[in-house]
């Protein structure tokens, strides 16, 4: 490509030299053959083709210079350089060969040097090989007896306790605290895990384990069972706070039930003294050893009357109860579920306790049936005292009212009581017993007085008003019933509570005083009795619980009053002449024959009727003030007025009766003089000529 560069070159300078134009010189170089042939494939060739750009660009980085010579000699040039390039590349080549000669003698010793290695090699490891075998397999033993090495510490620390951690648990030098409820708790997790040793093949190693760690934990038992007795002996309730160790050791202890119950058994024998002491004192204001304290005020020498004495002893112990309680409920009520698990769990590790615990839900430990059953045992002793020195007071006194007041006193705190210990009580029991003491003489002295009554030397009072020991009874009743009224007792039953009362302390002294109507006359027993029963019902209306005692007086009133309207009609009658008429008139009918012979009637003839009618004349003005008057001892005015008005009332309707009669009479008498045409006489109604309506107005 060089050379037909150089060609075309020289043609285009040759074709300006003589100053043809480049189409002439390309038509006369075809012609010429083989330059033209040359020429046109030089001018045919297309510079656009990368090879000749390739090759110009070489060519102008040579600088060669344009001429004829260059143009002559760049193909030899060209070829010497190839030539020299690839004698230089001979020669490097051969430094490569002599390279390649050495490299292979190295290897070709490298080979030898490798095949001596193998074969060294494969006799060293003849040589090793049971070597490595042995290493190998020790290897493996060390393994194995390190393994077996961690699992003997792991073991060791686990199910194997120091001598440190034994003399914790059963040295009473060592104190109670956090460290021993530790190891405590390390030895019990030991017992549990025991159980799985038991199930594998060699159950020796876990029996052994087993049999020492229950030793020591029934040790590190008896120890804290120890320590808890002693606390309680210098545990100081009057400041009401249970320290944190003592309620974590009976939360602890009541895995073992019976030095648990053992330890309570204790505890409340020793608060029992305690409590006894502190109650004597405050009775006598002198300890038990004999030495006064100033600190009390003796109950004895404060409380002269024996009502506040009871009081006061009830109040005492009521407040030793609550103070118990609150100092108690630390124990029992923050700490009861965690109590109750321990004991459930300590039962089930102990099956022969079960068989005592009665029905299988028995045994399950309730924290406030605890508290109260402690506290309840806590103040027996004072119980004890309290029943004595009450028991006396009842017995020692002979007061009616005293005796109910007492018991009503000792109501009130039984049902405090009840509250606070719940039913079933020791206190309960004893507080019962004396109130049923109390009112077993209430009613022995009650009856004691209606005996001494005499009723049969007795007589109603001229005024016919209560008799003197009647009012005494309800006076007596009334500071009963207010002793009841301010009493604490359930609104639903204090009604039916109090009747007991009133069969006691009323109804006696009611039933003595209506026996003294047996011996007065009619309407004196029926006033008598009225005023009675108006005294009682006086008495018995202001409080709420007597309601049906007072629907029976009512009724015994009503019955009364019924008894003296009749005597007050029957007086109206036979004042006013109207008895006779009427018991003549009695059998007459409605017809006309029965009713013209009314004339024939002896009581119904002219002077006997005109006799009738002027003696109701003359009753008539001072009818209403007579019949008052046979009620005057009545105390009641507007039961006097009622009583009299309706018997006015009873007799203006059976006067009218006979008015009718009279009138109906009268007509059928008209009608038979008419027929008959006989002499006229005078009629009934002019014998008897009050009229009904006239009576009502002098009676109203």
């Amino acid at each position: 490509m060089a050379t037909d560069y150089l060609v075309s070159k020289r043609v285009t300078n040759l074709g300006d030299s003589v100053g043809i134009p480049s189409e002439a010189t390309t038509l006369q170089a075809s012609r010429s053959n083989p330059l033209s042939t040359k020429v046109t494939s030089v001018l045919s060739a297309s510079y656009a083709d990368s090879d000749i750009r390739d090759a110009l660009s070489l060519l102008d980085k040579r600088n060669i210079t344009n001429n004829a010579e260059t143009r002559r000699n760049i193909r030899l040039d060209v070829q010497k350089e190839v030539i020299e390039s690839n004698g230089e590349i001979i020669r490097e080549f051969g430094h490569v060969a002599e390279q390649l000669k050495r490299i292979g003698l190295t290897v070709a010793s490298l080979n030898r040097g490798c095949e001596e290695m193998k074969l060294h090699i494969s006799a060293a490891h003849l040589e090793t090989s049971p070597v490595l075998e042995e290493a190998s397999e020790l290897l493996k033993q060390k393994e194995q007896v390190e393994t077996k090495q961690k699992l003997l510490k792991a073991f060791n620390a686990h199910f194997i306790m120091s001598e440190e951690d034994i003399y914790i648990l059963n040295s009473t030098a060592e104190p109670v605290n956090d460290r021993f409820f530790a190891v405590l708790s390390r030895a019990k997790k030991i017992q549990t895990d025991c159980e799985i040793l038991l199930g594998t093949e060699n159950q020796r190693l876990g029996l052994e384990i087993m049999g020492q760690t229950s030793k020591n934990v029934n040790g590190a038992f008896q120890k804290l069972y120890r320590w808890i007795q002693h606390e309680f002996k210098s545990l100081n309730l009057e400041n009401p706070q249970i320290s944190a160790s003592i309620r974590r050791g009976l939360r602890v202890l009541a895995e073992r039930p019976s030095l648990f119950q053992s330890c309570l058994d204790f505890f409340s024998e020793a608060r029992e003294h305690v409590l006894s002491d502190s109650f004597y004192t405050a009775l006598t204001g002198r300890k038990v050893s004999g030495e006064e304290d100033t600190s009390v005020k003796p109950i004895e020498l404060s409380a002269h009357d024996p009502l506040r004495y009871v009081g006061d002893i009830l109040a005492w112990t009521h407040s030793a109860t609550v103070s118990e309680c609150e100092a108690l409920e630390v124990l029992f009520i923050s700490d009861g579920d965690e109590i109750a698990k321990e004991i459930q769990a300590g039962r089930d590790n102990e099956p022969w306790n079960r068989a005592s615990d009665g029905e299988e839900g028995a045994g399950l430990f309730d924290g406030i049936k605890a508290l109260n059953e402690l506290v309840d045992r806590d103040v027996a002793g004072v119980a004890r005292v309290l029943r004595q020195r009450v028991g006396q007071v009842i017995q020692s006194h002979e007061e009616t009212i005293m005796a109910y007041k007492i018991a009503n006193l000792l109501n009130f705190y039984r049902v405090t009581f009840t509250k606070l210990l719940g039913a079933e009580s020791l206190l309960l029991e004893s507080l019962a017993t004396l109130e049923e003491s109390a009112l077993r003489q209430f009613r022995a002295l009650m009856r004691d007085r209606v005996a001494s009554l005499r009723i049969d030397t007795q007589t109603a009072p001229h005024d016919l008003g209560p008799p003197d020991f009647l009012k005494e009874g309800l006076k007596q009743l009334t500071a009963i019933m207010k002793t009841y009224d301010s009493s604490f007792t359930a609104d639903g039953s204090r009604e039916a509570d109090f009747i007991p009362i009133l069969e006691e302390a009323f109804q006696p002294f009611l039933t003595s005083s209506e026996k003294l109507a047996d011996h007065l006359a009619a309407p004196e027993d029926s006033i008598y009795k009225i005023n009675c029963l108006i005294a009682a019902r006086s008495i018995l209306g202001p409080f709420d619980f007597t309601m049906k005692r007072l629907a029976i007086l009512q009724n015994s009133i009503e019955e009364q009053s019924t008894l003296l309207v009749e005597y007050q009609y029957t007086f109206f009658r036979r004042k006013a002449a109207l008895q006779p008429l009427l018991d003549a008139l009695a059998p007459i009918r409605n017809t006309p024959e029965d009713l013209a012979s009314i004339r024939s009637l002896e009581e119904f003839q002219s002077d006997a009727l005109t006799q009738a009618s002027q003696t109701l004349d003359d009753f008539l003005p001072s009818a209403l003030m007579d019949a008052m008057e046979n009620l005057k001892n009545l105390q009641s005015s507007p039961i006097g007025r009622d009583i009299t008005e309706e018997a006015a009332e009873n007799f203006c309707e059976d006067f009218e009766k006979l008015e009718e009669k009279l009138v109906a009479a009268d007509r059928e008498w008209e009608q038979l003089a008419d027929k008959e045409s006989s002499t006229r006489t005078r009629s009934l109604r002019e014998l008897y000529p009050r009229t009904g309506g006239e009576i009502r107005v002098l009676l109203s």
